[in-house]
């Protein structure tokens, strides 16, 4: 059933329907209009007596000064011909202005024609176009249709081998009948593909490039088929198809060929005439005499539309194909169908001389999902009260589409239509209205809700209980979505005679199943396809698996997995192999699964006054009164895509090379020098560069870098290793390490071979640091990077901020009138991000995301300016990062005021703990209580055996009291916190001094305490280390870091004399000893270290 013009309405105003000018009527183009010019009638009053009187003065002066040429022509004594030419001079000049001013005038004229002409154009070709496609942005695309009819002949080619090389045998081998099935001809004829028109969409995602084609193909294609056993022949001579294909280059890479694969896939079901040849006999065969033409036609339309898509792999070895095949839907909306009235009536009786009412159902499509409701018999305002779950895949772009139809006996009648993109409701997040159908009369009423996806289990209850007071049939409401990535099977058991299976998978959740394609002759099938399922409670189902023959009649495995595992696992995903019973020993299954809590905003949501009652729903009082698709309400949260949040921190830590060559020469090349060495580093966009060792070519750098990551596959660390000149820096080798390695395992600590040069090698560590949202870990994450921070290099960081910046509303105009075209800078410290420019805008929205990489999350803060293109600040917002701190899962997404008092952003901000696994410290540290003998007493403090990290041999001590425990009361001298450890990789002992409390006051004024250290037996200043000087406190905090450069073994031999002091006086050099801790090291065999 072909829309109507007017089909493509919708309850909101689309970019190509605006309400037409008031001169306008409905059924008339709009047309150009300019300023209305004031008449004569408009005109002010004159200003009185004085203004005529002036008036006639001046015309009297004008026509004066015409009669001076003359005068002074006779009081010179100047011929008549003077007088005349000089007539002649002004007489051409007019003509000339008069000549201009009448093709001004033409050309006026012919732009208010375009104008009108070019709006009855649009006004004709937006029946053409989509709802949701702005004609102004929809480019013409000449030069890629001559580029595909020059390519047309070749891709012929290329479909011939596809079709005799590869469908061919799979068509053979999926029926008996069609064992002898070959193509005996096939042409693309001579008419090429034609795009009518091509729209990018931007700011929809920066790993993304998104088209929208509208193609047109009538072609005089040409496909023969033939099964020889009984003896058919059939083919395809002619097909017409016309749709908007979206294509979608995914993911871009940092190396070539820049794109990883292309989607390809028709949003909606596209216009498909194909003229069949043979039919008829083709469907005599047997196996194939159920089909029919128009179930063909079905079955090839649906195959080109979502949630199915065409991937062309770019790059070989491409990650997750599966995920980019069929990936995450954008959310699942819940459609409830209430009621319609005024609905037109279609049942006659009696030849029509007596009019009945009708008999209504409604059918509701979003892509290839459709679902029809029960009839209501003679009512033409009938109440359904049903309730649809459908899955969104591309927003902008997938339309709900609502048909009523008059059930018949014969051919139902038409009542009307109603479209509405998607991504309305995505904006309002919940709707309620009565929309109006189209190519009929009456109203529908829908309530459309948007269900987010969420990553986590913490509001399952919630959830589970707000669908408790959902009324919903006929089935009841979801609380979570399954998405079944099916990859592969190994070493399925062999049929009877040692023969190949034809394996295939049905996958059930209740009474829900699904089955894949059916893999043929192997026991080791790829099927790569995905599935998707609607949980009601994911605590009590399973899924059920059973590995069949493509003949179902023999089973060669089963699964049965209860999803209440996935609820603890990470981001709710398992992504491994699973052993198969009833089965080979070996028999395995490898599987994606992925579930998505259903999460819908109820802040503005009342629950159903009487559960179970349909059409309780109760919307809390809002100040945007009116119809939501008019005035649509602001979104309460942010809705950024999937891979918001998902970046790493790679820790690159450059510790060593060795075997460089030597580059400095001497004496004219006589002298052979050695090489003054440093790093440069290259990855995700970001330079590195690591200081320069000196005369050494076995340097030791041991720097460490941080920088942003994101799976994006192809991406490469790149190494290089320079000899520092005074003129231009030498090469000395070059290694590159894949960024998917290292995320995939997590953390590398290998010896690199230079490459591009004879000899060298150089030592790096790498490690993934996943963001954790909880800030139970920060503390020890600070004092962990205290320990393993080297002097070379910058702090490092304790967190990564995620910020996701999506709109801002009621920013102020610029003098008071116009809109600004505002943009704004995000940052934090000396990194900053700057969003694109939304021109002319009081409500921009931008729908960017920037991270930063955070060092002290307590004291820091994310600034955020929102600024005009040239009119100045437009508000600011500074968030001190602490708020996160406290907040949930360290997350706070919502509406935030700007400090000018006028104007709000809303922006999602997320922060993760960076924990490092492989840093060789434990972190932990300890508070120990002096003795309260006497302040000459040295107590010994001990510890256990050493701890030692394989992949990072650094040792750490902890100093415990022998006879307390580590969080011990307070002694009367009161209690220091220390750490003290060795660092193996730079052969340094280093102390941390943290605090001190609950120390003692001798006079009436409080101390002005500091920590001296002293490496024993060595009392001299080479070995002796003090910390700043805190005023009047009992409870200082240092927080500073001391080295000694000892060997281990030197190490083992020293005592660790720790003193807290107090300045007696300004003038005196006296000290008040207010306590001492003593640390001693033994050296056992067998040990490392053996205790302070």
């Amino acid at each position: 059933m072909e829309p109507s013009p007017g089909d493509g309405s919708s309850p909101s105003p689309s970019p190509v329907d605006q309400p037409y000018p008031p001169s306008d009527p409905p059924d008339q183009p709009p047309t150009a209009h300019a300023k209305p010019e004031q008449s004569s009638g408009d005109q002010p009053a004159g200003p009185g007596a004085a203004g005529e009187a002036l008036a006639v003065l001046t015309s009297f002066g004008r026509r004066l000064l015409v009669l001076v040429p003359v005068y002074l022509a006779g009081a010179m004594g100047l011929s008549v011909g003077f007088v005349l030419f000089g007539l002649a001079l002004y007489l051409g000049w007019r003509r000339v202005r008069e000549e201009k001013e009448r093709s001004l005038r033409v050309a006026r004229q012919l732009l208010d024609d375009e104008e009108r002409l070019t709006a009855k154009t649009l006004y004709m070709s937006h029946r053409e176009l989509p709802a949701w496609v702005s004609f102004p942005d929809v480019e013409k695309a000449e030069w890629l249709n001559k580029i595909v009819a020059q390519v047309w002949p070749f891709l012929g080619q290329y479909m011939e081998k596809l079709l005799a090389e590869t469908v061919a045998p799979a068509v053979r081998g999926s029926n008996p009948h069609l064992q002898t099935f070959t193509f005996t001809r096939v042409e693309l004829g001579e008419k090429p593909l034609r795009i009518l028109g091509v729209k990018v969409h931007t700011g929809q995602s920066k790993k993304q490039i998104l088209l929208d084609l509208n193609i047109s193909y009538v072609g005089d294609v040409q496909i023969d088929v033939e099964v020889k056993k009984y003896f058919c022949k059939a083919g395809v001579k002619g097909m017409q198809l016309h749709g908007i294909l979206r294509v979608i280059l995914e993911p871009l890479m940092g190396d070539l060929p820049i794109v990883g694969a292309v989607s390809m896939f028709f949003i909606r079901r596209p216009t498909l005439d194909i003229n069949w040849t043979g039919m008829t006999n083709l469907l005599d065969i047997p196996g194939l005499s159920s089909l029919s033409d128009t179930m063909i036609m079905d079955s090839i339309a649906a195959f080109l539309v979502l949630p199915n898509r065409l991937l062309v792999p770019l790059v070989p070895d491409l990650q997750d194909v599966a995920q980019l095949r069929s990936p995450l839907p954008r959310g699942i909306i819940r459609i409830h169908l209430l009621a319609a009235r005024g609905l037109s009536s279609k049942d006659k009786y009696v030849k029509g001389l007596i009019e009945g009412k009708s008999d209504p159902y409604a059918l509701v499509r979003v892509g290839t999902q459709a679902f029809c409701s029960r009839v209501i018999n003679e009512e033409l305002n009938p109440q359904w009260g049903e309730t649809y779950e459908v899955m969104v895949h591309e927003v902008p772009g997938q339309e709900i589409e609502v048909e009523v139809f008059d059930k018949d006996p014969d051919k139902d009648d038409f009542l009307g239509r109603m479209k509405l993109d998607v991504g309305k409701v995505l904006q309002a997040g919940v709707m309620d209205e009565w929309f109006p159908l189209q190519g009929g009369q009456g109203q529908v009423h829908l309530r459309l809700e948007w269900l987010s996806l969420l990553p986590d289990a913490e509001k399952l209850e919630q959830i589970l209980q707000w669908n408790r007071g959902v009324s919903s049939r006929p089935e009841p409401p979801s609380a979570a979505i399954l998405v079944v990535y099916l990859d592969r099977a190994q070493d399925l058991p062999l049929k009877k005679g040692n023969k190949e299976p034809n394996p295939m998978v049905q996958l059930s959740i209740q009474d829900v199943t699904q089955e894949s394609k059916a893999v043929y002759s192997t026991n080791c099938p790829v099927w790569e396809q995905a599935f998707r399922f609607f949980l009601q409670d994911p605590r009590s189902q399973e899924l059920d698996v059973q590995v069949k023959d493509d003949s179902r009649a023999l089973t060669l495995g089963a699964l049965t997995l209860p999803l209440a595992r996935l609820l603890t696992a990470p981001e709710l995903t398992l992504d491994q192999w699973f052993q198969l019973s009833s089965s080979g020993p070996n028999s395995r299954l490898y599987m994606k699964l992925v579930m998505r809590l259903l999460y819908l905003d109820t802040s503005q949501v009342r629950f159903p006054a009487v559960p179970g009652i349909p059409g309780a729903w109760d919307l809390d009082e809002s100040p945007q009164t009116g119809s939501s698709v008019d005035v649509p309400p602001r979104p309460c949260h942010t809705t950024p895509d999937s891979s918001f949040g998902m970046e790493n921190v790679l820790r690159l830590h450059v510790l060593e090379a060795q075997d460089l060559i030597a580059k400095d020469r001497f004496l004219g090349g006589l002298v052979k020098g050695k090489s003054d060495p440093y790093v440069k580093l290259k990855l995700a966009g970001r330079s590195f560069r690591s200081h320069v060792v000196r005369e050494d070519l076995n340097p030791r750098w041991n720097e460490i870098f941080e920088v942003i990551v994101t799976s994006i596959p192809g991406q490469e660390l790149k190494v290089e290793v320079f000899d520092k000149d005074l003129d231009k820096d030498d090469f000395l080798g070059r290694c590159k390490v894949s960024l998917t390695t290292v995320l995939n395992s997590g953390f590398l600590d290998e010896w690199l071979t230079l490459e591009d040069v004879p000899s060298g090698r150089l030592h790096l560590r790498l490690e993934r640091l996943t963001p954790r949202p909880t800030a139970a870990e920060l503390e020890e994450v600070l004092q962990v990077n205290s320990l393993i921070q080297t002097q070379k290099s910058a702090e490092l960081a304790a967190a990564l901020l995620s910020v996701y910046l999506e709109r801002a509303e009621d920013l102020p105009l610029r003098k008071g009138t116009k809109p600004p075209s505002p943009y704004a800078t995000l940052a934090v410290g000396d990194t900053s991000h700057k969003t694109k420019t939304v021109p002319q805008t009081a409500t921009p929205v931008w729908n960017e995301s920037a991270a930063f990489l955070i060092r002290k999350p307590n004291t820091e803060s994310l600034e955020l300016q929102v600024r005009g293109e040239g009119s100045g600040t437009l508000g600011s917002l500074s968030l001190p990062l602490s708020e996160l701190l406290v907040a949930d899962r360290l997350c706070l997404d919502r509406w935030f005021t700007l400090s000018n008092g006028q104007g709000q952003v809303l922006l999602r901000a997320q922060l993760g703990i960076l924990v490092s696994q492989h840093s060789g410290v434990e972190a932990h540290s300890h508070s120990y209580s002096h003795s309260s003998s006497s302040l000459s007493e040295e107590p010994e403090l001990w510890s256990g055996l050493p701890q030692v990290t394989s992949s990072a041999p650094e040792l750490r001590q902890r100093l415990t009291h022998s006879d307390s425990p580590p969080e011990a009361p307070a002694g009367p001298l009161g209690q220091v916190k220390l750490t003290v450890w060795y660092h193996s990789e730079e052969r340094k002992l280093i102390g941390f001094i943290h605090s001190c409390r609950a120390l003692r006051q001798n006079g009436r004024d409080p101390p002005d305490p500091y920590v001296s250290l002293l490496l024993l037996p060595d009392k001299n200043r080479g070995t002796k280390r003090k910390t700043s000087q805190k005023k009047r406190t009992l409870n200082p905090e240092f927080n500073e870091r001391f080295e000694w450069e000892l060997s281990l073994d030197e190490a083992l031999q020293r005592k660790l004399d720790v003193s807290v002091k107090s300045s007696s006086s300004f003038m005196s050099r006296e000290r008040d000893l207010l306590g001492k801790v003593r640390g001693q090291g033994k050296g056992e065999k067998g040990c490392w270290w053996k205790g302070w």
